[in-house]
């Protein structure tokens, strides 16, 4: 009981925050800064979700945002998964300096890359499209490839060396054997990248030029700089792009527990 009732306090400056976001959204204005603070709305209304939708295109940022997640986490499981298999499972000369390689990559800071890497996609005619957004995710991320990697070394090499006994090649047994029991680290994988790809905001704001092109980040900024005194408006539109977030942890939740703490064997 008191370690439930110490977890609760623990949970409660996280809660009260969104709680205090998705009551403001449901406020009639004349309750967003009343005296004494208005917790519970006397009357709930749904006007400001209403502005919100009608004062920005959220419909074609929602969109946009959509694309480039879902290609990321798809990229991203992939090639991670694939290139973390090699790294783990089969044997071939300096497997382990190029893991110590990709390792080193994560000591370099995101602010040093960015120029080099911009001239890049410039040179390439990607500025302006949602190009270096998506297809990068299918070269790999360090931190994932780490993450799979010592996921994929708990499973038992010998459910590999049985298959190859049978015939099995290597996908056969990458897609058949080893993906299935690495679900819950695939399932962390694959929210950590909705989650930071979701809620980025200086990529699209580097890359994407045009408004048509914006997604739900920029689309929530340029309505707190066009709208900033209409708070009830913007609270709306910050819990249209929280839910699906939160959503999607409640619903994977489980799965994502399991890949963090890297417990690969099953019983």
């Amino acid at each position: 009981m008191g370690i439930h009732a110490a977890l609760i306090a623990c949970v409660i400056p996280f809660i009260v925050p969104f709680y205090w976001l998705l009551s403001t959204s449901f406020k009639p204005d004349d309750q967003l800064f009343a005296t004494p603070t208005v917790w519970i709305p006397t009357n709930l209304i749904g006007d400001h979700y209403t502005s919100a939708l009608d004062d920005i295109p959220f419909g074609q940022y929602l969109g946009n945002t959509t694309y480039i997640t879902i290609f990321s986490v798809v990229a991203t499981v992939a090639s991670c998964s694939v290139v973390a298999y090699s790294l783990s499972r089969i044997e071939w000369p300096g497997r382990n300096l190029l893991f110590l390689i990709t390792l080193a990559t994560l000591m370099l800071p995101y602010p040093v890359t960015i120029v080099p890497t911009f001239i890049i996609f410039k040179w390439m005619h990607w500025v302006g499209t949602f190009n270096p957004l998506t297809w990068p995710n299918l070269t790999g991320n360090p931190f994932f490839i780490f993450l799979l990697r010592q996921f994929f070394m708990t499973i038992p090499l010998e459910l590999s060396e049985s298959a190859r006994i049978d015939g099995a090649g290597e996908f056969h047994i990458f897609w058949r054997i080893v993906l299935p029991l690495a679900r819950p680290a695939l399932v962390a994988t694959a929210l950590f990248t909705f989650l930071g790809t979701w809620n980025d905001f200086l990529g699209p704001l580097i890359y994407l030029t045009d408004q048509s092109t914006d997604t739900l980040a920029l689309g929530l900024a340029s309505f707190v700089g066009g709208h900033g005194g209409e708070w009830g408006a913007l609270m709306a539109a910050a819990v249209m792009m929280t839910l699906p977030v939160i959503v999607l942890f409640f619903i994977a939740q489980r799965a994502f527990i399991e890949g963090i703490t890297l417990t690969g064997i099953k019983e």
